[in-house]
């Protein structure tokens, strides 16, 4: 049987001095009816969000899904969250996952609008739920099609309200470039700037390899800054490697000697294919790479 959780989270503000959050989280039915029609995360996607993996229970990389949460609250004009009301939230979510994997998805909209009151303040939730097998993407790699994201590599500067540096709601554009991948053959896509460099995946962040260095797109506001990159460079460096930021040219993908897509949920996917051209496959160091990520990390 399938197992879901939810969990409505009443806001407080970001300085709330309290320590105990127990009162301000409640747990709903997931099949249940919860949010307003004027809800406005549902009628124009004003909100944000951050997608937690959990491992035997163990929620990965809070800290840096909460700073990350923050941030895209800070772009967005939306309220500060507490932190620690959030993170008491994400342990009442992961108290209820069973072993093996599953994920957390935090949710902060805008909140409710009324004809007759105005906006009503911020609404919040929290849900657990399983998670799809992603075996064969983590050891036989994935295929990947380039998608032009239609703007120059400066637009994030130019004009900071088009949020790209922000995780909202809004995800019709990476869901319809996913399903422009799948029209091509293939299993995602990574998006390029009009004038020619690598973004980002519409749901993973992109890291490369040349020969003993692993690179990955300068976080300048044009993409959203990865947590399990993040994550992956730390072990990597650990490891002995050196890592960088770079403006990546298009054209460097394909002369690549390894290329992944990293992500929360799916973890370490290898690019065995880029554009229907062979990619090398590095099996040994994405398996190393996918235990660290399945190993607790804080």
């Amino acid at each position: 049987m399938t197992w879901r959780f939810a969990l409505l989270v009443a806001p407080v503000a970001a300085d709330d001095p309290r320590t105990d959050f127990a009162d301000t989280l409640a747990v709903i039915d997931p099949d249940a009816p919860a949010l307003s029609v004027g809800e406005l995360s549902t009628q124009r996607g004003d909100g944000i969000f951050e997608t937690i993996g959990v491992v035997d229970g163990h929620p990965q990389e809070v800290q840096a899904h909460l700073e990350r949460l923050a941030h895209s609250a800070r772009l967005c004009d939306l309220p500060a969250p507490h932190l620690g009301q959030w993170r008491a939230a994400v342990q009442r979510a992961a108290a209820e996952c069973p072993t093996g994997e599953s994920a957390i998805k935090l949710i902060l909209s805008r909140g409710v609008e009324r004809a007759a009151t105005g906006l009503e303040g911020p609404t919040a939730w929290v849900t657990a739920s399983p998670v799809a097998d992603h075996t064969a993407a983590r050891t036989d790699g994935i295929k990947v099609a380039t998608l032009d994201r239609g703007l120059d590599s400066g637009a994030a500067t130019r004009a900071p309200w088009l949020l790209l540096g922000a995780k909202t709601l809004s995800y019709a554009v990476n869901m319809a470039a996913l399903r422009e991948a799948h029209r091509r053959g293939a299993d995602d896509a990574i998006f390029l700037t009009s004038d020619g460099y690598v973004l980002e995946a519409p749901t993973a962040s992109v890291i490369l390899r040349r020969g003993d260095t692993f690179v990955t797109p300068e976080p300048t506001g044009g993409i959203l800054q990865g947590t399990t990159q993040l994550s992956v460079f730390d072990w990597l460096e650990e490891q002995g490697h050196s890592t960088g930021y770079e403006h990546v040219p298009a054209a460097a993908l394909a002369d690549a000697d390894a290329m992944w897509l990293v992500s929360s949920v799916r973890l370490a996917a290898p690019v065995t294919q880029l554009d229907g051209v062979e990619l090398p496959l590095d099996r040994e160091l994405t398996a190393a790479m996918n235990a660290y990520l399945l190993s607790p990390r804080d």
